[in-house]
């Protein structure tokens, strides 16, 4: 059986697995790296756990033919080189496919990881049965990858559907003209750092008196779970993540007209707490043409829709006939 290795790099979150040719994962290890070690941290980690998979798989029935990657940040795509990554050093101007293949000869495939998340979401999550889809993760950062007409849109081949660096109105301020990236508001890294800002929180709130003396070790999980139990403050700031996070899908909808939206990330494990008030904004701000012609769903993959997407590429590159 054909074989392929995928590969998830994000800020500190790495992932290997190995899958078939339909996606399926059959192994999957994944680990934290420190941040201060930069780009030899990641590295290093990848020459010790990928051949170690790999000789688990290698016999003579199965074969691993080739490496899909999904990188956190962008990518030349026809040399899978980095251009650029903002939360790690090392990485810009990278040769990242080169690197794959010389370090563990197989072919391999790099995408931007919100490209491939939205591949393996299309093919085999809520995207399934669609034309034209839109998929983003909410997590430490915000990306987004675009389907169009049953093919992974990538532009010029530097990446596209960057929805957490599209501009929306500061809903945290009152001043008029006050303008910031998606990301600014609605990342995990940008909640939890509010959230962490002594004075943020009114004392009153029931997720302050939850956290007690671990405010500086607050998450959005905390956030979820004060929800869940009826605060104020913290339904109030899910309210003004989701409304932020509309405005941006209801731009989408207005360019694209695309006719489902996944949304995954770590901040999307909130389930309905999030995306429902964010079905109920976009609805709110949507435009006339795409009014009652979308669906929005949280995203059905979980953990590993940019392994099961990488996967799916590599495949789609690679597959013998």
């Amino acid at each position: 059986m054909d074989l392929f290795i995928g590969i998830e790099i994000g800020g500190t979150k790495v992932q290997v697995a190995v899958g078939n040719k339909h996606g399926d994962l059959l192994s999957c290890f994944r680990d934290r790296v420190d941040k201060e070690l930069g780009v030899q941290g990641i590295l290093n980690w990848l020459t010790r756990h990928v051949p170690k998979i790999m000789r688990k798989f290698v016999n003579h029935t199965d074969e691993i033919i080739a490496i899909g990657c999904g990188f956190g940040g962008p990518i030349e795509n026809y040399s899978g080189r980095v251009l650029k990554s903002n939360q790690i050093s090392g990485w810009d101007d990278f040769s990242l496919k080169d690197w794959l293949e010389d370090a563990f000869q197989r072919p391999a495939r790099v995408e931007n990881d919100s490209n491939a998340a939205a591949w393996g979401e299309y093919l085999k999550g809520t995207g399934r049965g669609t034309q034209n889809f839109f998929y983003t993760n909410i997590g430490s950062g915000i990306g987004g990858g675009f389907v169009f007409n049953r093919e992974l849109y990538d532009s010029q081949g530097f990446g596209a559907g960057e929805f957490g660096h599209m501009l929306i109105p500061n809903l945290l301020t009152n001043q008029e003209c006050s303008i910031v990236e998606i990301e600014e508001i609605c990342s995990g890294w940008s909640i939890e750092s509010r959230l962490r800002k002594p004075g943020y929180i009114p004392e009153t709130s029931d997720l302050f008196i939850h956290m007690g003396n671990n405010l500086p070790e607050i998450s959005t999980k905390d956030l979820a779970y004060s929800a869940k139990t009826g605060d104020t403050f913290a339904l109030e700031e899910i309210d003004l993540v989701a409304r932020s996070i509309a405005i941006g899908l209801a731009n989408v909808l207005c360019l694209t007209n695309v006719e489902r939206i996944a949304i995954g990330g770590g901040v999307s494990k909130m389930g309905d707490l999030l995306i429902e008030p964010i079905r109920q904004h976009t609805a709110e701000f949507v435009f006339a043409s795409s009014q009652d012609r979308y669906e929005i769903h949280q995203s059905k993959l979980g953990d590993d829709i940019v392994l099961v997407g990488a996967i799916l590429l590599a495949n789609q590159a690679f597959t013998r006939n």
